[in-house]
């Protein structure tokens, strides 16, 4: 979690205050956090002003690109899944809903998002896998779904072989991807870029013939009223992704808090209200909620 930057002032406040102490006072005005007297790390002014609106925040990685799970849309909001987990977590560790801020976090920048500490937590349709955990660590898991295909409603695809003979768009960075190239279809003919989005408008104008990736992302793109009717799902279940909250390797203490809010979401009914609202206008069923594994 993080800490608002304090104002120039604040900072000259601190910077005095660290002088007198040098220089032997023994009435310094800073807190053991090294802040001013203030308790939120401000300027020490009894009216709360701007100088001293410190507080904690977080900074949260999503996407902004997928329909139920993590869009950012037209009018600036963000709405889908993943956003209602990540305001539930933020708010169990104490941050308000208008102190996050959300940051895009495309498949293949999220580790190196986290690893630089550009954001805190990283809750963005991100599969928990071994490879991945080599450089970061998650919490939960909180949501299980499966690869599939979107293709376009007058085509059918039946078996794995079939994939085969196709031209598939994907993410980099993926797991989708990665998996289509190693285990499901070698020999079929794979595009990745960079967002869902540029995958949509191949397998809509007839370059790719199916968009690969977690059926729940699949479900919320072929739901968007300008897609009605054109795309659905084969209904290949070619995988099982369990989506975690990525954060810093070794974070233990923040792993352990985000756990404990994602049971309490369960438990108390929020997780399945939050499915219901994003994915059931898609006719989506999703699975139970998943055990938590992510605990050393």
């Amino acid at each position: 979690m993080r800490i608002r930057k304090a104002t120039a002032l604040a900072a000259t406040v601190l910077a005095l205050s660290l002088t007198a102490t040098a220089c032997g006072s023994e009435d310094s005005d800073t807190n053991d956090n090294g802040g001013s007297a203030s308790d939120n790390g401000g300027s020490g002014s009894d009216d709360g002003g701007d100088a001293g609106s410190g507080g904690e925040s977080l900074t949260i990685g999503i996407k902004f690109d997928q329909p139920g799970l993590g869009l950012l849309t037209p009018d600036g909001e963000y709405k889908g899944l993943d956003v209602d987990v990540a305001t539930y977590i933020a708010g169990e560790l104490g941050v308000n809903a208008s102190d996050i801020e959300w940051l895009e976090a495309p498949s293949p920048e999220r580790e190196n998002l986290i690893m630089r500490g550009d954001v805190d937590l990283v809750v963005a349709t991100y599969s928990i896998t071994d490879a991945r955990k080599e450089s970061i660590s998650f919490a939960g898991p909180y949501f299980v779904a499966h690869q599939d295909l979107l293709i376009r409603a007058d085509e059918d695809v039946t078996s794995e072989d079939d994939i085969n003979e196709l031209t598939l768009c994907s993410v980099t960075g993926s797991t989708s991807a990665q998996r289509v190239k190693d285990d499901v279809a070698p020999d079929a003919h794979l595009h990745e870029f960079g967002t869902y989005s540029e995958c949509l408008a191949g397998l809509e104008n007839g370059t790719v013939d199916a968009l690969t990736t977690d059926d729940a992302i699949l479900a919320g793109y072929a739901a968007q009223p300008e897609h009605e009717g054109k795309f659905k799902l084969a209904g290949l279940n070619l995988s099982d992704e369990f989506y975690g909250v990525g954060l810093a390797k070794e974070d233990t203490d923040l792993r352990d808090q985000v756990n404990a809010a994602i049971e309490k979401m369960v438990e108390d009914g929020s997780w399945a209200e939050f499915v219901e609202a994003n994915l059931g206008p898609a006719g989506y069923e999703a699975e139970a909620a998943p055990e938590i594994t992510e605990t050393d």
